[in-house]
């Protein structure tokens, strides 16, 4: 796991190699600087020897700015490695969810994915920039300080064997209790990111229902899960800095004591335990920071899980070896196919479909709310695959297309319509990047939406805001339709994406279509029987099944549910 992740380290290894190399030298000035300090108390003050003073006194003060600058020049050089790995992190992850189907979101939804993106790659971030330091710092300087302490006074060193395994059995113990805490904070986190994140999109309803107390109410609620659930983690990790203290402190005691009666014996001097002294707390300093870094992998280590299930999540959509790269036609056709979203035959969403269907026909898809229409067409683009049976699409099963081929000759306008923050031609151009302006106002012709985008201040250019906030329900279901006509696909899938037009709008776009896209493949899933009953053949949906199929007039003598809603429209439309 942490050899694929640090493989993103990328173009900055020279920093995340150079930070270490540079700490050496801070470290070694460091370790340096208490015997300089002894020679001027042995050899200076305790013998009025002013000139040793002022010359090791001038030593010092140079080794102190060499170790200030190998620090500041580490430091320089981890803060780049570090931020370059998290942007190198955060791209791979990002590549990696474009490539995810459907089912792979839904496995580990929106609000956990950006959880995932930010905070998990942050704690990461962190992690990594303590490690390139920390993990090179520390053990250098116990080293260093312990041979030095040891040269010193060999029999005063005994105390570390004392301090360090108890300290380290402690920080091992809370490290095992630790681990399980923050993974289940992280896991509340996403909880809580995915209440913003629906409270953000679904704004408007909120405050047309005046829920704003309610959310807030539910808010507070996640925030204070997340709360407790990080204040049980960190409780634990608090407990590190006292119990090392209590370490560091205990044997400065032990050393002064034992220290002293050995300077009373005459078998020590000052400035050697001065510089003692200073070695222990190096020494126990390091082990401090050695215990903070293990208690950042600690918080790190379900951050690392989290990530490392997304960069080998595999998608099960994929182009296959060899994949047909055209499609020869938009005939599509369903051979026995059956679709589980849990992959379960006895969860069916639909169940045994077999439908043959000519290139260039207009298919009219009516059913009531839950009858699978739009996971029927879904199967086409392979935004799912078929749990049984076999889609085709010009002939060939969709499995052997490559995907982007594909999808290419698919142009769909979902329920959901969304617009990208930028003007009005840029969010039209993810049809076709290269489209003329000619073309673009064609499609927006063709889509009735031309007259209302030449009505705003910029035309064409107009800025949308975040998600199309600038234009209303219908204007927008008008936009992502000429989005999808740019593409000039061999099939294109309306999945009620006219419900918010007014009923003449609605016809001029199907006239629209039956003038222009007589040689496209068309499918229209609809409420109202009016968007649908031009078409060529019309398909009537419950509970997964093709129940009817057939034109308006024979579905009306030979469909009692197309029967029942056509009556029930034409009811309401009289009243």
């Amino acid at each position: 796991m942490l050899k694929k992740l640090l493989s993103y380290v990328g173009k900055y290894k020279k920093e995340a190699i150079l930070a270490p190399v540079t700490i050496i030298g801070e470290v070694a000035m460091e370790v340096l600087i208490p015997y300089v300090m002894a020679s001027i108390i042995n050899k200076g003050i305790s013998k009025g020897n002013i000139k040793h003073v002022a010359l090791m006194g001038a030593l010092m003060v140079v080794m102190a700015l060499v170790s200030l600058f190998f620090g500041a020049v580490a430091g320089r050089f981890s803060a780049v490695a570090a931020v370059g790995f998290a942007k190198n992190l955060r791209g791979a992850l990002f590549k990696k969810v474009q490539s995810f189907s459907f089912a792979n979101v839904d496995k580990f939804s929106t609000a956990s994915l950006t959880t995932r993106l930010t905070t998990d790659v942050s704690n990461i971030q962190m992690a990594f920039m303590m490690f390139i330091r920390t993990a090179v710092r520390a053990p250098m300087m116990m080293i260093f300080a312990l041979i030095m302490a040891i040269t010193t006074n060999a029999s005063l060193s005994l105390v570390f064997l004392c301090a360090i395994p108890v300290l380290g059995a402690a920080v091992g113990l809370i490290m095992t209790k630790a681990h399980p805490r923050f993974k289940a904070m992280l896991t509340l986190y996403d909880g809580m990111n995915a209440r913003v994140q629906e409270n953000l999109v679904g704004i408007r309803t909120v405050k047309a229902f005046v829920r704003e107390d309610y959310e807030k109410q539910k808010f507070t609620e996640s925030t204070e899960q997340v709360r407790k659930a990080q204040v049980r983690a960190e409780k634990l990790v608090i407990l590190t800095m006292p119990f090392m203290q209590l370490c560091m402190y205990a044997s400065i005691i032990a050393i002064l004591f034992f220290g002293g009666h050995m300077i009373s014996g005459g078998n020590m001097l000052t400035g050697d335990l001065t510089q003692f002294i200073t070695y222990v707390g190096q020494i126990l300093m390091s082990l401090m920071m050695l215990s903070f870094m293990f208690m950042m992998f600690v918080i790190s280590r379900a951050s690392l899980q989290r990530i490392y299930e997304v960069l080998t999540e595999e998608s099960d959509i994929v182009s296959p070896e060899n994949a047909v790269s055209e499609v020869e036609d938009g005939s599509v056709s369903f051979k026995n196919v059956s679709f589980s979203y849990f992959k379960d035959m006895n969860n069916l969403s639909l169940e045994k479909i077999n439908l043959d269907i000519k290139s260039g026909e207009t298919i009219g898809i009516i059913g009531g709310t839950g009858s699978s229409k739009t996971t029927l067409v879904q199967l086409i683009p392979r935004l799912y695959d078929a749990t049984d049976g076999e889609v085709l699409v010009g002939g060939r099963n969709v499995r052997e297309y490559d995907l982007e081929a594909l999808r290419n000759q698919v142009a769909m306008v979902l329920q959901k319509n969304v617009l990208f923050s930028g003007t009005i031609k840029e969010n039209l151009k993810w049809g076709n990047a290269d489209a003329s302006d000619e073309e673009i106002i064609e499609a927006c012709k063709h889509a009735c939406a031309h007259d209302f985008v030449m009505s705003f201040p910029d035309g064409y250019e107009q800025d949308l805001g975040q998600g199309g906030v600038n234009v209303s329900g219908g204007q927008k279901q008008r936009l992502c339709i000429a989005r999808a006509l740019l593409k000039k696909p061999k099939i294109l899938i309306f999945d009620d994406s006219t419900s918010a037009v007014d009923t003449a709008t609605d016809a001029s776009i199907r006239k629209a279509f039956r003038e222009n896209l007589s040689d496209v493949t068309t499918f229209i899933i609809a409420q109202r029987i009016s968007s649908v009953q031009d078409a060529d053949r019309i398909i009537v949906m419950d509970d997964g099944k093709i129940i009817n199929v057939g034109t308006h007039e024979e579905l009306l003598k030979t469909s009692d549910i197309y029967r029942e809603v056509y009556e029930s429209q034409q009811k309401g439309g009289d009243e």
